[in-house]
């Protein structure tokens, strides 16, 4: 059990983006991902959901719990409309209207379907950020096609480079592509937002799955017409660095290590007991170490597995080698460096007690964000916010 602080929320806090509304329209992961940011720094992120079932997100279940709506859901209000009706479509509108941000990821066209195209929509807004996000875009091709992060993480290329070269190509084992389009996502709104507080006019952020998942790996692109191969599976290995793995110590546990610098690599083979290999012909230079990291790879797993974690650990740590613990999540809950830095906060919660999460994500030092409110129940906040729009015109 934790023994950390929980820690309260603080609905008065004002951060920098506390003037800015968000209306989210999204489901799931990549939407939630970037209203999360806008929300952790005041915006009022109001999520509009369907009366019956709420975001998708909130049955993602762990132990009967919510738990990936209680942490992406957090600092939201919710407000239950059913826009297919005259009624809800007009309170849509009433929202938009005195809003700044919009937020979708319905299929390409599913906006137009439903009278709010950009056009439309910048009618009755005209200062309005559109956020679009789909799994391939609004122009292209595949433009059409519904895009599921899987498919984006199998055809970007990352699938084909994370795992071992003796296993089929890895899946990540998280939402990772909704998660890289959310942060993206943020930034482009932002980077929006200032264009039409400075112009008056807003514009449409297309945002697909695919372009961000690609950006993190994109070198390789350069790197296949430079060798006309393109890169295979290496594990937890490097096809730019070495030494650069993962080694099993005497306990069973393991450690990390990386000398990407010609320093460090020189560094490791001393504290090795090894110092010979830095005129080795084989790891002399990061070139050669490259061509002969499974034999590298070997001497220090030789010297590793000797000693357990926390011995090879202090050795290293002493030595000023970059080598670190591999941790699960369980390790990391009380662990001194989290518990110091705050990384993970405990916050109320009606059903765990408290909900572990992780803290404001960059820490700004003079308008920083804040843990604000819960994740709402699903229209927890349907008559406040509907009273606040008695007064919207849509003449």
């Amino acid at each position: 059990m934790h023994t950390a602080t929980t820690h309260a929320f603080t609905p008065e806090h004002d951060g920098p983006l506390k003037d800015i509304r968000v209306v989210d329209l999204s489901r799931l992961v990549a939407g939630n991902m970037l209203s999360l940011y806008l929300a952790d720094f005041g915006a009022d992120v109001i999520k509009v959901e369907r009366p019956e079932r709420g975001d998708d997100l909130r049955h993602w279940r762990e132990g009967g719990q919510a738990v990936y709506w209680k942490v992406y859901g957090r600092n939201k209000r919710s407000l239950t409309l059913d826009i297919k009706s005259d009624t809800g479509m007009t309170q849509l509108k009433k929202l938009i209207k005195c809003s700044h941000i919009l937020i979708e990821n319905f299929v390409p066209g599913g906006l137009e379907k439903m009278g709010l195209s950009p056009d439309e929509l910048h009618k009755l807004n005209p200062a309005l950020v559109i956020t679009r996000v789909s799994g391939w875009g609004q122009t292209g091709p595949y433009s059409h096609k519904p895009g599921f992060g899987t498919l984006v993480e199998a055809m970007s290329g990352y699938a084909h480079l994370n795992g071992f070269p003796d296993k089929p190509p890895a899946l990540p084992p998280l939402a990772m592509a909704d998660m890289v389009a959310g942060i993206y996502g943020a930034a482009g709104v932002l980077t929006a937002l200032r264009s039409a507080e400075k112009t008056g006019v807003g514009q449409v952020v297309d945002l697909s799955l695919f372009e961000p998942i690609f950006s993190l790996i994109s070198s390789e692109a350069a790197k296949f017409q430079a060798t006309g191969t393109p890169t295979m599976r290496s594990g937890n290995q490097s096809a730019h660095t070495a030494p650069r793995n993962v080694y099993l110590c005497k306990d069973g546990q393991h450690i990390a290590m990386s000398g990407s610098m010609q320093s460090m690599a020189m560094r490791i083979f001393d504290t090795i007991g090894r110092p010979e290999l830095k005129t080795d012909p084989r790891f002399e230079n990061n070139d050669a170490r490259v061509q002969n990291k499974d034999e590298l790879d070997e001497i220090i797993q030789s010297f590793v597995a000797q000693r357990t974690q926390e011995e090879n650990l202090a050795l290293f740590e002493r030595a000023g080698v970059t080598a670190g613990p591999v941790y699960s999540v369980a390790d990391l809950i009380d662990h001194p460096y989290v518990t110091g830095r705050e990384a993970i906060v405990h916050v109320p919660d009606a059903d765990m007690g408290s909900v572990p999460m992780h803290n404001i994500i960059p820490r700004l030092s003079g308008s920083p964000g804040a843990l604000r409110r819960p994740a709402p129940a699903l229209g927890e906040h349907t008559a406040d916010i509907l009273a606040e729009l008695e007064s919207v015109s849509l003449d």
